[in-house]
């Protein structure tokens, strides 16, 4: 019985995910918005960057940039200190 409720289960969760993937945007396809064009048209004027992924990763979103960029410290500082020999050689 238990196995006719998990089948019946994974039958019914593949079935929403399949359904899910249809209403996912085409891979491939550009998605434009309105933010795009924002972007777009401001980055020189509001960033003084003419190059618009550069205004957006150090200007617009460089609080989590640097967010990330701690992360990735934290995470190299911690497997160099578990990895270290841990013996005092004299």
């Amino acid at each position: 019985m238990k196995k006719v409720i998990f089948l019946g289960s994974a039958i019914i969760l593949a079935g929403l995910l399949c359904g899910m993937f249809e209403a996912i945007h085409p891979f491939g396809v550009p998605h434009n918005t309105a933010m795009d064009d924002y972007f777009l048209v401001h980055a020189l004027s509001d960033r003084s960057a003419q190059n618009v992924v550069t205004s957006m990763v150090f200007d617009w979103r460089g609080f989590d940039t640097l967010g990330e960029a701690g992360v990735l410290f934290t995470a190299l500082c911690s497997i160099g200190a578990l990895f270290r020999d841990g013996s005092k050689k004299e």
